[in-house]
């Protein structure tokens, strides 16, 4: 075989090696309370999903209180002057590896949900459903107030962040591997889903419009 069909088959190789077979150790730096990086890479923490940098939560007392940059001091205390070892999963949207990390022998998205510092992720895993029941029952962390899940603070930043147009008309019809398909206020993935009209996507007045136009409806 020559040089470059070898050279071609290694990197082809290399390609198609599953994200899982990825392990990364070294020191962690920390981005937010479910987010590091070992040298140039990004790592989502797999399972948890912490509140967000600037997100506040209501105390025992009903005050607020920055539980968003405290649950990056407590990922911080977790891994710092530590090596961090990260087995890979999988890749998100944003490029980051979906990554399983351990420090001294500690899962770290474990400790940060039994510490009541972020939410098991019911969406992508069940894996820190007890941890988080155990934090609920007493009353730590996020659990000591009320405050809303970092996903939900998300979708209500990411709605505030894209007014409604001045027709008011806000049915959204966004374009997706799914097709057409138009949200309704209150729908499930309505707060989430943003409108680029360079795309294609367009606002509607009512569903019956949007049907007309060749948008179908959400499942939820």
């Amino acid at each position: 075989m020559s040089l470059t069909k070898r050279s071609i088959l290694i990197l082809a190789l290399l390609a198609a090696s599953p994200v899982g077979a990825q392990t990364l150790t070294g020191p962690a730096w920390v981005s937010d309370g479910d987010t590091i990086r070992i040298e140039a890479e990004a790592i989502r923490l797999h399972g948890i999903d912490a509140p967000e940098s600037r997100q506040e939560c209501e105390g025992r007392d009903g005050h607020a209180w920055a539980c968003g940059e405290w649950a990056r001091e407590v990922l911080s205390e977790l891994v710092e002057n530590k090596t961090v070892r990260c087995e890979g999963i999988e890749r998100d949207r944003y490029g980051r590896l979906v990554a399983k990390c351990h420090v001294d022998g500690m899962d770290i998205g474990e400790e940060m949900v039994a510490r009541g510092a972020a939410h098991a992720y019911r969406k992508y895993s069940l894996d820190y459903v007890d941890a988080e029941k155990r934090a609920f029952v007493a009353a730590i962390g996020l659990w000591q107030g009320e405050h809303l899940p970092p996903d939900a603070y998300r979708a209500q930043r990411a709605d505030a962040e894209q007014p409604v147009p001045a027709s008011g008309c806000a049915i959204k019809g966004n374009i997706s591997k799914s097709g057409r398909i138009y949200h309704v206020p209150g729908q499930h993935d309505y707060a989430a889903t943003r409108i680029d009209e360079g795309k294609g996507e367009r606002w509607f007045c009512s569903p019956q419009e949007a049907e007309a136009a060749g948008w179908r409806a959400a499942r939820r």
